[in-house]
């Protein structure tokens, strides 16, 4: 479990690292554009599916929080 979590992680920082590599990069300005966006929207996507995947993983028992520990 928490290798998928991980790793949905990894691929959100990667889309958030390839957008910001579109944006600085040389080139025609609307291409940079498009492909910018297109990465950030991915960018949000997996976001959105990894957070649904967690509460679907706490729903299913597969996950459970257990808070912060206090020191006792």
């Amino acid at each position: 479990m928490r290798t998928v979590i991980v790793l949905m992680l990894v691929a959100v920082l990667g889309a958030l690292a390839s957008a910001g590599v579109f944006m600085l990069r040389k080139g025609k300005p609307n291409d940079r554009r498009g492909m910018m966006a297109r990465a950030l929207a991915w960018r949000v996507g997996l976001s959105v599916a990894l957070f649904l995947f967690i509460l679907l993983s706490w729903y299913m028992g597969w996950v459970r929080p257990t808070g912060l520990p206090t020191g006792r």
